[in-house]
């Protein structure tokens, strides 16, 4: 199984038809056993790479998922993130903004969140919600308390997409390695998983009467994604459609991106210097001191 990056990046300066996006390919496993020796292989890979991560401490990474209700972002997330320490993994989900979020700028809430040198974040949604869900209800927007003269839709997606790259570019700069994961799901197959979830008693609490709601609002949903995609991807800070229908194909694809990503960084272990060795060596002396003397009083 060979998971090439290329094949899922949206190349820069790039005009999205989310229609030529496959929501699902040939599997990449070739039964279920496949599929969980070759997660458990990308899982155990990370978890040497994000505690390489942690003791290098230059970089940080940041996983951003975005993509429609029942694309199996949460489930991603669990599966592809299961290997890693708790201590050096963040999680945010960003909900509907809190009054006192909406008394700032559309990226306050999300930057207070962001990772820490030597960490990965992970925003499940993100900041791209601003030119997402609140270009498809513009009543979002008009009760963000901007000015009038700033919500002429002529112009506004067109200033928060440079907002979004701005910032982006800023923190590619300052050692912030960004993912950003489209999760491409099929009407039909959405449609599935919402019957799954009312079905099964356990999955009822994932569904809400709104879900159907938003689901008239499909074509416009796709064309957001499609202009936020095309202007927001670029070479440092690039999306990735990800088929997700299958969903063990996407956990796949989502891991392997991410190994690949990190391998590119230049990390590395602290190495130590003249006075550290001689640190070590001298606690190397005294912790065998301390166990002879354990053993000849033993002895005794």
């Amino acid at each position: 199984m060979k998971i090439d990056p290329k094949d899922y990046r949206v190349k820069e300066g790039e005009a999205v038809e989310l229609k030529k996006w496959p929501t699902e390919i040939e599997p990449l496993y070739s039964s279920k056993e496949d599929y969980q020796k070759a997660l458990a292989e990308h899982v155990e890979e990370l978890s040497s790479l994000q505690s390489l991560l942690y003791a290098d401490n230059h970089y940080s990474v940041l996983l951003i998922f975005q993509a429609m209700d029942a694309a199996g972002k949460d489930g991603a997330i669990k599966h592809v993130m299961s290997g890693v320490n708790p201590q050096g993994c963040q999680v945010y989900s960003f909900k509907h903004p809190s009054a006192e979020e909406l008394q700032h700028d559309f990226l306050w809430r999300t930057t207070r969140d962001l990772p820490e040198r030597g960490k990965i974040g992970i925003f499940n949604r993100s900041y791209y919600e601003e030119v997402l869900i609140a270009k498809v209800h513009p009543e979002i927007l008009k009760g963000e308390g901007i000015q009038k003269d700033i919500l002429d839709q002529k112009t506004v997606w067109k200033e928060r997409y440079r907002s979004i790259v701005d910032l982006e570019e800023h923190l590619h700069r300052n050692g912030t390695k960004i993912i950003k994961f489209f999760l491409h799901l099929s009407k039909e197959e959405q449609r599935k998983r919402f019957l799954k979830r009312l079905d099964r008693p356990d999955k009822n609490w994932k569904f809400s009467l709104n879900d159907i709601q938003e689901r008239a609002y499909w074509k416009d949903y796709r064309r957001s994604y499609e202009a936020c995609l095309s202007a927001t991807s670029t070479q440092k800070n690039p999306w990735y459609v990800v088929p997700a229908d299958d969903k063990k194909d996407a956990r796949l694809i989502i891991s392997g991106i991410l190994l690949d990503t990190m391998r590119q960084l230049k990390m590395s272990y602290p190495k130590a210097d003249k006075t550290r060795r001689k640190e070590l060596e001298t606690a190397r002396k005294i912790l065998l001191k301390q166990a002879k003397h354990q053993e000849e009083a033993d002895v005794e």
